[in-house]
């Protein structure tokens, strides 16, 4: 589980062209979430804008076979009080970032 920090990730879609062909996208945005959530351990994932509209840049059937992203974790504390929050905001990468840890 990591701990605070960004991390880049190459999310393999592929398996959303196993589905109907109208929902792929919305499936292909779950399958970003899921992954997030499985490998980093998240409560909340939020997915940024620019990312949302790549997957569903080519319509809802034709969604992109992988997506390279950025995902940076933190860790909030509620305003109630009560246990911290892990969130995992995810962010679409560029084309030089090597998967793996980055500082910052």
């Amino acid at each position: 589980m990591p701990s605070e920090g960004t991390w880049v990730y190459v999310v393999n879609l592929r398996r959303v062209y196993w589905g109907r062909r109208t929902r792929r996208a919305i499936r292909a945005v779950r399958m970003v979430r899921e992954f997030v959530r499985r490998h980093t351990k998240a409560d909340e994932v939020v997915i940024d804008n620019e990312l949302n509209n790549y997957i569903w840049s080519r319509s809802r059937e034709k969604p992109p076979a992988r997506v390279k992203i950025i995902v940076s974790i933190r860790e909030e504390e509620p305003e109630e009080g009560g246990e911290r929050i892990r969130k995992a905001v995810v962010r679409l990468a560029g084309r030089k970032l090597r998967p793996g840890r980055y500082k910052g």
